[in-house]
């Protein structure tokens, strides 16, 4: 079992993954116990921190042996009947108004680290996924603005599904906001 000390991490990535599977008899186990391995600290936009603690892919079996899967992942984008559970960390909008802010290097790093997803991004951070989205906010505040401009605020706490409809997350706070999502992957109606 491997086992690291969370505090080990960084602050923005400490998060621990817990896996359980199970042993030769058959008995329940926890085979992995640890940082999130598929994990990035960007460096175009400190702060923004992006986590697959897990996937599935449409008809696959339970890994009785916990087996991680997320290194096999090549879309986060979950086709129909697949799963992507993705935790991020916002930082404020403010960040990319900074000088400093490098566009093209933070779309260059999102391509890399969240392909399917951040080829259906926007400019101004508007998406629409082919999926239903579990969303709920573990730490801060933040708004959810639809494409009709409509806007809601969000704090720690609350959930949100999504039904494959166009949206964008703003954190106009000045403290960074992490959220965890679950996308299940779905035809999508119309």
């Amino acid at each position: 079992m491997d086992r690291a000390d969370p505090t080990d991490l960084n602050e923005e990535s400490r998060m621990r993954r817990v896996v359980t599977g199970h042993d030769e008899n058959g008995r329940s186990v926890v085979v992995s116990d640890g940082p999130i391995p598929r994990s990035r600290d960007f460096t175009s936009l400190p702060g923004w921190v992006s986590r697959l603690p897990w996937a599935t892919e449409p008809g696959e079996r339970v890994s009785r042996t916990g087996e991680d899967p997320t290194p096999k992942i090549t879309s986060l984008l979950p086709a129909p009947g697949g799963t992507r559970f993705i935790v991020l960390t916002f930082p404020p909008d403010t960040a990319m108004a900074d000088p400093a802010f490098d566009p093209v290097a933070f779309d260059r790093e999102q391509r890399a680290d969240s392909p399917g997803i951040a080829d259906l991004m926007e400019p101004d951070g508007m998406h629409t996924t082919p999926t239903v989205d579990y969303g709920i906010v573990l730490q801060g505040d933040i708004v959810l603005e639809l494409d009709d401009g409509h806007r809601t605020p969000l704090s720690a706490g609350d959930i949100v599904i999504q039904n494959a409809t166009r949206h964008s997350w703003r954190n106009r706070s000045d403290q960074p906001v992490t959220m965890a999502f679950v996308l299940v992957g779905a035809e999508r109606d119309g």
